[in-house]
C-alpha cells in the first residue's frame, strides 16, 4: 500500500512529545511512571490510524495503552486523534518492532494485539511476518507470564502461517476464531481494516495465545 506523504508529519511528532515519546529507551521497566499510573500495560504493534488503540483507550481508563507504529506518515494520523481526545492513558512510540527489548523491560507488559498486520506474502519475506519466530521471542520477553498476544487479520494465509508459527514456537493457543463476527466474543474493538474487509464479506479471523 503507497502512503500519502505528509510534509508536515515528524513537525507535528516533535510538537506534541507529551503523547509521542522521544526517548523511548529511558522508560525501560518505568513506563508507569510516563503515565503517572500504575495500571496493566496493553500495546497495539501496527496501530495504523489509531481507530482500534484509540477506542480501547477510551473504553477502558483502567489499563495503559501504547500505540506503536514505524511510519512517519501514519503514526501522526494517530496523533491526530489523540490530540482530539486526550486520553490520559494513552502514549504512541515510533520505534521498529523488532527491537521492543529496548523499550520495555522484561515481563512489562500484560498484552499485545497485533490487528491486521502486513501480510507479507512472498515467502523470502517471512522473516518480515510480525508473528514470525524471532518477533515471538521478543514478545515472549516482554509479557508477563500470564500475559497474552491478540492476533487479528482477514489474511486466511497469514493465519494459518501464524497458527503454525506459534505451534513450532511452543506457543499455548488459548482461543482461535475462524469467523470472528459470527462467534460469541465479549468484546470485539474493529480497527479501520476490520470493518472495510467485513463489509466486503471477508472472514475475520483471530487467535489469543500465551507463552506459558
Amino acid at each position: 500500500m503507497r502512503l500519502r506523504h505528509k510534509p508536515h508529519a515528524k513537525d507535528k511528532l516533535l510538537e506534541h512529545q507529551q503523547f509521542v515519546v522521544k526517548d523511548p529507551e529511558t522508560m525501560k521497566g518505568k513506563w508507569n511512571e510516563r503515565f503517572g499510573k500504575a495500571q496493566p500495560l496493553h500495546i497495539e504493534i501496527g496501530c495504523g490510524k489509531g481507530q482500534f488503540i484509540i477506542e480501547m483507550a477510551k473504553r477502558h481508563p483502567e489499563i495503559n495503552f501504547i500505540g506503536i507504529e514505524l511510519q512517519t506518515s501514519v503514526i501522526v494520523s494517530v496523533l491526530e486523534k489523540q490530540i482530539e481526545a486526550e486520553l490520559p492513558n494513552l502514549q504512541l512510540l515510533q520505534v521498529d518492532a523488532r527491537e521492543l527489548k529496548s523499550y520495555f523491560e522484561k515481563n512489562e507488559v500484560d498484552r499485545i494485539y497485533l490487528t491486521f498486520s502486513d501480510p507479507w506474502p512472498k515467502n523470502r519475506h517471512e522473516k518480515r511476518r510480525l508473528t514470525y519466530k524471532t518477533f515471538l521471542s521478543v514478545y515472549e520477553t516482554i509479557l508477563k507470564p500470564k500475559g497474552e498476544l491478540h492476533f487479528k487479520t482477514d489474511n486466511q494465509g497469514l493465519f494459518e502461517y501464524s497458527l503454525t508459527s506459534f505451534s513450532h514456537y511452543g506457543a499455548l493457543l488459548t482461543d482461535v476464531y475462524l469467523d470472528l463476527h459470527t462467534s460469541d466474543v465479549e468484546e470485539n474493538v474493529m480497527t479501520e481494516y476490520e470493518e472495510k474487509f467485513s463489509k466486503k464479506g471477508n472472514r475475520i479471523y483471530k487467535a489469543v495465545v500465551s507463552f506459558t
